[in-house]
């Protein structure tokens, strides 16, 4: 691990663009910026675990972020898939000061990496980071309340069909998109286990989706809607 990198111009455009850094004035976004520490982790690395004191929360730069839980006998579940610009953790800057779940590096990832008590400081001081922080935990609820409504609305060929249409360049005809991970990541951030995710793949073969790797070819993106 290495924790003495700095951002380097992708890096700060990736996090300037969150929306814990968007719209914060230079003073504060250097104050921000100055409780912060870059983190390049190798794959799968234990970022940190459920229980554990919770003192860093973090943004992911690049690479991809797995949030989940382990249950007694061992089962994961997984919450969450955080890719570039996704910042977990800060749920807890206000609440209790320990971790609710593990997160583990999906691939090589680059992470920024935010001090909790200073930023409850800066928070403290500067207006604008505490709207930030609160604009930050809204959009996680609005999340939070859009994966609970898919999982309740939608089946998994459903759900699968909604995330190829959300990513198709075309409204109509074919198109081809290549996963930005392993299919079992994208199992998790749909709320489905690995199998299910295999066969709503079958099912949606007679609508015409072809999956090769992490290819999927659609013959045509205007049926895929019917789904």
């Amino acid at each position: 691990m290495n924790s003495n990198s700095k951002l380097d111009n992708r890096d700060r455009a990736v996090l300037m663009k969150t929306s814990f850094m968007q719209g914060l004035s230079t003073n504060s976004a250097i104050r921000v910026l100055s409780a912060m520490s870059v983190l390049n982790l190798p794959v799968r690395h234990s970022i940190f675990r459920e229980g554990e004191k919770a003192e860093l929360f973090y943004c992911v730069l690049s690479g991809y972020v797995r949030l989940y839980r382990l249950s007694h006998e061992g089962r994961e579940a997984d919450i969450r898939i955080c890719g570039p610009g996704d910042s977990f953790a800060e749920c807890l800057l206000y609440s209790d000061n320990a971790y609710a779940y593990n997160a583990q590096t999906a691939e090589h990832s680059a992470l920024a990496a935010f001090d909790m008590q200073m930023i409850r400081d800066i928070a403290s001081e500067e207006k604008d980071v505490a709207q930030a922080v609160m604009a930050s935990l809204s959009r996680h609820l609005l999340s939070i309340i859009d994966c609970v409504a898919n999982d309740r609305l939608f089946t998994a060929p459903q759900r699968v069909a909604n995330y190829i249409l959300a990513r198709c360049p075309v409204d109509g005809g074919p198109a081809l998109i290549r996963l930005p991970f392993q299919k079992s990541l994208l199992a998790g951030m749909l709320g489905l286990a690995p199998e299910a995710l295999s066969r709503a793949f079958s099912t949606l073969r007679k609508s015409g989706v072809t999956v090769r790797g992490r290819a999927i070819q659609v013959v045509d993106v205007a049926n895929l809607r019917n789904v």
